[in-house]
């Protein structure tokens, strides 16, 4: 079920699988403590300590909350691409790509902040 106080443009990412443009999301450059739920839902799905600055231009994170995210081969655009979607609504959140830190998961979640919503820790 859609959330009735979602915006037209995150309907569009997490509804019809749209991308923000590089380097406009509004959590790209959030560095405080807390976690990132879905925007529709509320499920929590990253937490801050696994959130990361890849340059890629959208927030990225080495790992997601256990079982928060289901994954799907995307291979539209001519590309083949590992889709993250909310495991609670099912929304659109981004990509999963094997350039993350090494020293971690290896994982890099290149997620539309569209997606999302932050709760700052207490």
């Amino acid at each position: 079920m859609q959330n009735p106080q979602l915006s037209p443009e995150q309907r569009n990412v997490l509804f019809n699988k749209a991308t923000e443009a590089p380097f406009s999301g509004k959590f790209l450059n959030v560095h405080k403590n807390g976690t990132y739920v879905c925007a529709n839902c509320g499920a929590t799905l990253f937490t801050s300590d696994h959130k990361y600055d890849s340059h890629c231009g959208w927030p990225s994170f080495d790992d997601s909350v256990t079982s928060a995210v289901n994954y799907t081969v995307d291979t539209s655009h001519g590309m083949i691409r590992t889709e993250a979607t909310c495991a609670t609504c099912g929304g659109h959140l981004g990509h999963v790509f094997n350039d993350g830190p090494k020293r971690t998961t290896g994982k890099r979640y290149c997620i539309n902040s569209l997606a999302l919503d932050f709760t700052p820790a207490p």
